[in-house]
């Protein structure tokens, strides 16, 4: 094959998406992958996990993904630290209406924030788009940990709310652009899943120090280490490089084309790899689009491709957050409903969301480029709405079967698991994979307002729900867990097997599912490792 040639030969980022092999004859093998450039191309180059470039390329995704593991902080600080007394004497927050807006006031922080995220990772790239928000989350935590007034809890939590929302447009959009396509969908859902580092640091904390010391120092020390990983960003991310797709939408290639050839192409311009990418950023990126202009926003909603993007960014911000109520803030709630009253032992249980989530997000990670996004988004909705059936059945039957309490908040954790297996990565990944160069950015900033709108909602109303309604208030859950099944399978394309600008020719055919799911046939001649044919499957 001549790997200069386009046309009829077709490359994809599939590799961890181990092609299926149809047939063999001889020395050639029929290998079916996703009909796309990037997949054809992977089926003979794979890159090793452990290459020169790979090597050079983590730490600086490391530090990118503390940018997720600072709002893994506040998710679950808070709700352990709510449930304390200490923290309940000086702010009140032991009805459930009122611990209700205290979670909920960070998420009107997340509002406002959406309307500066998007227009800051555009205009002064995505590296200082994470400089000005991480310099926000520290501001607000500061502020949270020193308040001894209620006023002054309400400032810190809506500035963290305005820091946290601001470092998703700019990070995730940077981890996404300069992963390798070979490995995106797995470096992506670890970037979401360093949520759990952040909120296992937090839970385990409180629950280590909540005997140990007398106090207030028992949540206001929790609340103060949501900075630790905003330090770490601020301290390296100037040695970091800036993201291929913003320098070529800024006019500046050659500097791509160094950051491509020294992370995706083992040194080498001429790599098929590097050349590949430009190529299609070449044909995809506009260097007079909508992210130059702060107020665009057309871009969202422009074509009905794009206005299918967005429904499918906002789907998965919906069923995301209504699956259940947000356990990190209200596991105490609910293991007290289950019969468990030593605070203690709440927060142990409130503790044990985060490892279970991170271990599942760790093994999910790797699946989610073989198995494609579709069938395992539809895999864990399925079993997260018989958790959540099991859930309503044990809570109505709790009250004549003392013991079915603790059955129920085992399904939770079931449920827990599932979620973080698929959900957790795709929250990231998904959005940012759908969305074109030009809208990413706004696109992933107005997915944290709709994100955070929902969870106001859900935050806000969960605990008076529970108190209220008991069970019943639990078949909302599944009601919502069943749709997305229905919708993931109508709706979603599947993302597997393409690069990022090979995704858009999805959204510009009339039938992008269908498109999406189409196949091609590689014929490759294993003895030489070439591709020698492309057909449709």
């Amino acid at each position: 094959m001549n790997n200069s040639k386009k046309g009829d030969v077709t490359y994809i980022e599939t590799f961890d998406n181990d092609p299926t092999t149809t047939s063999t004859s001889g020395d050639k093998t029929v290998l079916q992958v996703q009909d796309s450039r990037f997949g054809t191309y992977l089926t003979t180059h794979k890159p090793s996990a452990l290459s020169k470039s790979m090597l050079a390329l983590y730490p600086i995704l490391a530090v990118a993904c503390m940018n997720s593991a600072a709002n893994g902080f506040d998710g679950n600080t808070f709700g352990g630290a709510s449930s304390l007394p200490d923290f309940q004497a000086r702010f009140g927050t032991g009805v459930a209406s009122s611990q209700g807006f205290l979670a909920a006031i960070y998420i009107l922080g997340n509002v406002i924030g959406s309307f500066v995220a998007g227009p800051l990772a555009d205009g002064l790239g995505r590296k200082l788009g994470m400089v000005v928000a991480n310099v926000v989350v520290v501001l607000g935590s500061v502020i949270q940990a020193a308040a001894y007034k209620r006023r002054e809890m309400i400032v810190g939590r809506v500035i963290l709310g305005i820091g946290s929302v601001m470092l998703g447009p700019s990070a995730q959009s940077y981890t996404v652009e300069i992963s390798h396509p070979a490995y995106r969908g797995a470096i992506v859902g670890f970037y979401n899943g360093c949520y759990f580092v952040g909120a296992i640091i937090s839970t385990w904390l409180e629950y280590g120090i909540v005997n140990a010391t007398k106090g207030e120092i028992n949540w206001r020390l929790p609340m103060a280490t949501q900075c630790l990983p905003c330090i770490i960003v601020l301290a390296f991310v100037w040695f970091m490089p800036e993201s291929p797709r913003w320098l070529m939408s800024r006019g500046r290639e050659q500097e791509a084309l160094d950051i491509l050839t020294k992370y995706h192409g083992e040194g080498s311009p001429s790599h098929e790899i590097v050349q590949l990418e430009m190529m299609e950023m070449r044909e995809a990126i506009q260097t007079s689009g909508t992210d130059k202009r702060f107020w665009d926003y057309r871009d969202l909603f422009s074509t009905a491709g794009n206005r299918h993007r967005m429904f499918l960014v906002l789907c998965v911000g919906f069923f995301a957050q209504i699956d259940l109520p947000p356990t990190s803030y209200y596991m105490p709630l609910m293991a007290k409903n289950a019969g468990v009253t030593s605070v203690k032992q709440q927060l142990l249980m409130n503790a044990l969301q985060s490892p279970i989530m991170m271990m599942g997000t760790i093994l999910g990670v790797r699946f989610i480029d073989k198995a494609g996004r579709r069938p395992m988004l539809m895999g864990s909705s399925t079993i997260c709405s018989f958790c959540v059936l099991m859930v309503v059945i044990c809570s109505a039957l709790q009250g004549t079967h003392p013991n079915l309490g603790m059955v129920g908040i085992a399904f939770v954790y079931v449920f827990l698991f599932a979620f973080a297996f698929v959900w957790t990565p795709c929250q990231a990944l998904y959005p940012s994979e759908v969305l074109a160069y030009n809208a990413r950015a706004k696109g992933l900033a107005m997915n944290g307002l709709w994100l955070n709108i929902v969870a106001f909602i859900n935050t806000y109303a969960a605990p008076v729900g529970i108190t209220n309604a008991g069970w019943k208030f639990y078949l909302l859950y599944l009601f919502v867990d069943v749709l997305g099944i229905v919708v993931i399978y109508f709706c979603f394309v599947e993302t597997k097997g393409r690069s990022l600008e090979e995704i858009n020719e999805i959204f510009e055919d009339p039938h992008p599912v269908k498109a999406s799911l189409r196949k091609r046939n590689v014929v490759v001649d294993t003895k030489e490792g070439v591709v020698v044919a492309v057909e449709a499957a």
